[in-house]
């Protein structure tokens, strides 16, 4: 992705290459007529309810992000606006892998899916749309405390390692998100995609780190309610971006659950409404209970747990030792001896670094097959190598020059010739190089090598281990390519009532006042006869200029489509009452 396909700005600019590859151009153009109306009846219903049930900072978000109620927003004139907020908005491609989206929130970046949900499906999708992202995200983070919760919890959420399943659940979701709102998908391929969903999520295993916190993502970003079990108010973007489900969330027939950290064990299902709901008292405890949760993680736990994490996600990682020496690459095996890890090796191309910077010397292209290394304390002696002195180091000889044959607490055996030391910026020795090096586990042979140099690492034990690399400029992060879709309606037949909805929305907006709204209205009654959405605005202009024919023309007729479409009833009801309350306003 070239920056000169979007709208840049200081904020966008500090973007990392991997997640520029999911930003995408809005392309507003493609926005056609009906696309328009979707978003302005799900708007006007929305900010008509929810100003009642949601909590107040989305209202004033409303108006401090820019987002009409009229128009679907324009990412460039959402960005003007949102920079004021130290953030920034970007269009991407649909559904992005979960630690990318959390990523994108760590750079203060909303991502926005620049797709708008079908007519069919406009009281709620589960695939990501602007509404869902525009209307729902956006508003809430004029609120700083949850803006700054937002912000930490991408932090902390992208580091969160993941399983073969979870990547197995987010490629089904992605699929059943694509085929929902592709025109003309038959029902039983939805179907199957959404059984099979079910079958994952029922067989998922052991939950990983990513299981979890998508749970607490879930439950607080997507799905979260604040004040009081008896009366809460909404700020989570599903329930926002949803007119169904915002009024059902509110009835009894939803559990309303004190917010804690059990959140993270409680899980979803995308596909359904929510039987329960979370109630946060107010927004700093969101980040209580997520820096609770972080504690729980191999990002502060580290240990053999945490190795062992990594190695089951069979994704690039990152361990990082207590001298501060971080190893990344696909991690494979480990030796453990009583509960903790005394040797690693990864598979593949792997990089060092020290505080996130990758040291000279040790990229990719020197340990293109891997890195392996013991940690630990050597047998019988008691200072650790991390802690020993110039002095200690020399007395041991473990110096330049000296070969030696290094034991280890628990059988790992590494002898060679020390070439050199590299220290950190505290004068701790962090890496050992050797020649003519041989690395044994109890007469085992790990590595052995005459011509090739022997990087060991030095530390006693891995403090952090989480998902990605220490640098991301170590590894080639780039490999996702954008769908060629497009929001241009290509259905036969289908251009006409767009512009007929295209007429409509110019008179609305003054831009074309000589039209016969009765003479549009009876060429959708006989050619578009299941229509709803047009003539509920032609009712509302109808409405507005005190006809008394018109409006009861078309209420009869949305009556008979009610009749032949019951699940259109309450859309429909809610449309024409819209239209009235406009009136009183």
């Amino acid at each position: 992705m070239n920056s000169s396909e979007y709208e840049s700005n200081p904020i966008l600019d500090k973007l990392p290459k991997h997640l520029r590859q999911y930003i995408k151009p809005q392309n507003y153009e493609d926005y056609t007529p009906i696309n328009q109306a979707v978003w302005r009846y799900v708007m006007r219903k929305n900010v008509d309810y929810l100003s009642k049930v949601a909590h107040k900072s989305y209202s004033e978000g409303l108006q401090k992000t820019g987002i009409s109620i009229d128009n679907i927003p324009n990412m460039y004139g959402m960005n003007r606006i949102l920079k004021d907020l130290g953030w920034a908005a970007v269009a991407v491609d649909g559904f992005i892998p979960p630690a990318a989206f959390m990523e994108f929130q760590a750079y203060n970046v909303l991502v926005i899916a620049s797709d708008i949900r079908q007519l069919e499906n406009i009281a709620y999708t589960p695939a990501p749309d602007i509404i869902h992202e525009g209307a729902g995200h956006a508003p809430i983070i004029a609120n700083p405390e949850y803006a700054a919760y937002l912000r930490r919890f991408g932090e902390i959420g992208c580091k969160a390692i993941s399983s073969a399943k979870d990547f197995e659940l987010y490629e089904a979701v992605r699929h059943l998100s694509i085929i929902k709102e592709a025109k003309g998908t038959p029902a039983e391929e939805i179907e199957k995609s959404e059984k099979h969903i079910e079958f994952l999520q029922d067989n998922m295993g052991e939950p990983s780190e990513m299981a979890f916190i998508r749970n607490l993502h879930w439950w607080t970003v997507e799905y979260g309610l604040i004040g009081t079990l008896e009366d809460p108010k909404i700020y989570g973007a599903g329930l926002l971006s949803s007119i169904g489900e915002s009024q059902w969330c509110m009835t009894d027939n939803v559990k309303k659950l004190p917010y804690s950290i059990e959140a993270a064990k409680t899980s979803f299902d995308i596909t359904k409404k929510q039987p329960q709901l979370f109630v946060t008292p107010d927004f700093a405890f969101l980040s209580q209970v997520l820096e609770d949760f972080a504690n729980t993680m191999a990002l502060r736990k580290g240990g053999l747990s945490g190795l062992q994490k990594l190695i089951d996600s069979k994704e690039l990682g990152t361990i990082e030792l207590s001298t501060g020496l971080q190893v990344s690459g696909n991690f494979e095996t480990l030796i453990s001896h009583e509960g903790k890890p005394i040797y690693f090796q990864t598979k593949g191309k792997s990089a060092l670094a020290y505080r996130e910077k990758e040291l000279v010397g040790q990229d990719v292209n020197q340990h293109e097959t891997g890195f392996g290394s013991p940690i630990g304390r050597l047998k019988g002696i008691n200072i650790p190598i991390e802690d020993m002195s110039p002095r200690d180091l020399k007395a041991y000889k473990i110096y330049e020059g000296e070969i030696v044959s290094l034991d280890f607490t628990g059988g790992i055996n590494v002898t060679g010739k020390i070439i050199t030391g590299t220290r950190n910026l505290q004068g701790r020795i962090i890496l050992i190089t050797f020649e003519n090096c041989k690395v044994t586990h109890k007469g085992i042979t790990l590595f052995e090598s005459n011509e090739e140099l022997y990087n060991m690492a030095i530390g006693e034990e891995i403090v952090s281990a989480y998902h990605g690399p220490a640098d991301l400029k170590s590894f080639d992060l780039l490999d996702h390519s954008l769908s060629t879709g497009s929001q241009n309606n290509d259905q036969l037949g289908l251009s006409e009532l767009e512009s007929y909805y295209k007429l409509i929305r110019d008179f609305r907006e003054g831009n074309n006042t000589i039209i016969s709204r009765t003479k549009v209205f009876e060429v959708i009654q006989e050619k578009y006869p299941k229509d709803w959405l047009l003539p509920i605005e032609i009712y509302e202009l109808a409405i507005l200029s005190n006809e008394k024919i018109l409006p009861e023309k078309i209420k009869a007729h949305l009556e008979n489509i009610k009749r032949d479409q019951p699940n259109l009833g309450q859309l429909i009801d809610d449309g024409l009452e819209l239209a009235t309350i406009k009136t009183k306003v």
